[in-house]
This record gives C-alpha cells, sequence and structure tokens, in this order.
C-alpha cells in the first residue's frame, strides 16, 4: 500500500511539472500568435496598443477550450492507471 502512495505522489509531481510546462508553452505560443498578428497589420483606427491587444486575447485564451483541455494531462494518465490495475486485478 505504501509503495501505490508513493507511486502517487511521483506521478502527480511528473504530471504537475508536465503541466506547467506544457502551459507555459502553449501560452508563449499564444502571446507569439498575437504579436505577429499585431505586427502583420496593425489596426489604424483601433486605439488599441499592441501590448492592450495582446493582454486582450490572452485574457480570451484564460477562458479558451485549448487551456481546459491541458488539463487532460491530468486526467488521462490517472484514469490509465485505474483501469490498468482493475483489468489486472478482476482476472
Amino acid at each position: 500500500m505504501i509503495g501505490f502512495v508513493k507511486l502517487g505522489l511521483i506521478l502527480l509531481v511528473g504530471l504537475t511539472v508536465v503541466y506547467g510546462l506544457v502551459s507555459l508553452y502553449s501560452r508563449s505560443v499564444r502571446k507569439e500568435r498575437l504579436e505577429n498578428e499585431w505586427d502583420a497589420d496593425p489596426p489604424s483606427s483601433n486605439p488599441l496598443t499592441r501590448a492592450a491587444h495582446v493582454a486582450a486575447g490572452l485574457a480570451a485564451y484564460r477562458h479558451s477550450l485549448r487551456r481546459r483541455l491541458i488539463v487532460l494531462i491530468y486526467v488521462v494518465p490517472v484514469v490509465v492507471i485505474v483501469v490498468l490495475t482493475y483489468l489486472t486485478n478482476v482476472n
């Protein structure tokens, strides 16, 4: 039982590191895309500055589906381990 708890803690720490890295990468890609979008065609009639455009885009990203899907980094491995453990112990 103690081995299972240790495995769970190691898995949790590892998944947290992976989640953090993927989250940072995804956010930086989104920020770069917003900056390139502004640089390619800066609107002359829009009073927003480049920084405000990027900030508004990142605020919209916080509520996007992509950001929520990154949480699957925690869910999928745990579900796979539970299913495999169940299937191994049933037979």
